[in-house]
């Protein structure tokens, strides 16, 4: 198998996206899912596909044939309608249902259930040869955009004092961490939440494509305006291209976040232990930009990547295809600022004149 087909069925946002595809292509593949849902058992308000045990006991909730049927259309759906908007679509649904607070929902539920994600095979290699799929793995732009979420007329300019943001986000995350420590109870299904992210929010963020960027946006609030500041910053960017590259950051700059991720990381991921996330105070001493692919993305959000034998970590609060800026080498460009509204629809990013 192509390897990055490979990585689109390793994680469960790309597992997602290929049922997205696969549902936007075929109505009825559409209608299975739902039907199939309907029929799971429901835990903790999400619908659980389980597959038999493995000593044959019990009743899987879903009967294999259903699944078999559902997998058949998978491997059997018509693909010669795929293009640019259709995958551009299904990528913004995954993000979109990306959640880190509770247990996955129904369809990344389905989607991960081994007799379907076999049947995403066929689908996972047309995607990664496809030419529409190449930027998808390609490092930082020279063009990049900050977007500001806020109405046109707001014309906000860029944070700034990055080092005091990082300084205070430190801080604050050990604090909390000591806190929760001494109050939180330790077993995992305790219904404890509160930060979930993995990366520092108030620094400056960008985007490489436009509108494409306005859509992939993990757990958004809704924004109907956008304004697109043109940006450009110089400096080093380290590429986080695979799990690998995640794991080596944690690796090197490790910041133990057990006590406030340990409940909601357990709900999504169903791992119970210690947890690290990156220093990234200590990253801004060696790095100036970090920029997150939509391949790794892809592969490696919402799922636990193992750091060493007694630590994971999780990517989580990252937009695909987005570039974190460290420190203060980013600067709002020459060019006009673009406005940006959604259609009627609520489902396509129009520029405004």
């Amino acid at each position: 198998m192509n390897p990055n087909a490979q990585l689109l069925l390793e994680g469960p946002r790309g597992r997602r996206f290929c049922l997205e595809l696969a549902m936007e292509l075929d109505p009825d593949i559409s209608t299975a899912v739902f039907q199939l849902q309907r029929s799971g058992e429901v835990v903790s308000g999400a619908y659980r596909v389980q597959s038999p045990p493995p000593d044959g006991s019990g009743a899987d909730p879903i009967p294999v044939r259903s699944l078999e049927q559902l997998s058949a259309a998978l491997a059997a759906v018509d693909l010669a309608d795929l293009d640019t908007g259709r995958i551009q679509a299904a990528l913004a649904r995954s993000v979109d249902s990306a959640m880190y607070w509770q247990e996955p929902d129904g369809e990344d539920v389905l989607a991960g259930h081994p007799i379907i994600r076999s049947a995403f095979a066929r689908l996972a290699e047309h995607l990664a040869s496809s030419p529409v799929m190449e930027w998808f793995g390609e490092p930082r732009r020279a063009e990049q955009w900050a977007i500001d979420w806020r109405s046109a007329n707001a014309r906000a300019p860029l944070p700034k004092d990055p080092q005091q943001t990082l300084r205070k986000w430190a801080a604050d995350t050990r604090a909390e961490e000591a806190r929760f420590a001494r109050e939180r109870l330790r077993g995992p299904h305790a219904a404890w939440s509160g930060r979930w992210w993995s990366i520092p929010l108030g620094l400056v963020t960008t985007v490489g494509r436009l509108p494409a960027g306005l859509s992939l946006v993990e757990d958004g609030l809704g924004w109907q305006q956008a304004t697109a500041i043109p940006v450009y910053g110089r400096g080093r960017t380290f590429e986080v291209r695979s799990e690998e590259d995640w794991i080596l950051l944690c690796r090197c700059f490790p910041l133990e976040v057990t006590a406030s991720r340990r409940h909601d990381w357990f709900r999504t991921t169903g791992r119970d232990g210690r947890w690290v996330i990156p220093d990234w105070e200590r990253v801004a001493g060696e790095w100036d930009a970090l920029h997150l692919t939509p391949l790794c993305y892809l592969s490696s959000a919402t799922r636990a990547l193992q750091v060493d034998t007694e630590t994971a970590s999780v990517i989580a609060g990252w937009d695909p295809g987005s570039t974190i800026w460290l420190t203060d080498v980013v600067r709002e460009g020459d060019g006009l600022r673009q406005d940006w509204h959604l259609d009627s629809d609520g489902s396509t990013w129009i520029s405004t004149p």
